[in-house]
């Protein structure tokens, strides 16, 4: 998932809870296993509440308030994404 507000509502301001919501509606739609977070930091993703690096630990809270478990919250920062790289090298591609 990516936080670029133009991906995230129509028109206006992005905020943390639109990511959240893209965010959860991807994991609904392909499962905990097959969901990460990018950003788009190096163009400002302009998301109100998660705008530069320092901010991505408001996430990771969002994430614990809705009853996400460590092991998902992982999954999402980047455990899918080294599970996937691994079978890849694995298998020569």
């Amino acid at each position: 998932m990516t936080m670029y507000k133009g991906f995230l509502v129509e028109s206006g301001d992005a905020t943390l809870n639109d990511f959240m919501r893209h965010l959860e509606h991807a994991i609904s739609v392909a499962g905990i296993d097959h969901v990460g977070i990018g950003t788009d930091f190096d163009g400002d993703g302009m998301v109100v509440g998660c705008s530069d690096a320092s901010q991505l630990i408001n996430i990771t809270r969002e994430l614990l308030r809705r009853g996400y478990s460590d092991a998902d919250i992982a999954k999402i920062w980047g455990g899918n994404w080294l599970r996937v790289m691994a079978e890849v090298q694995k298998r020569g591609c």
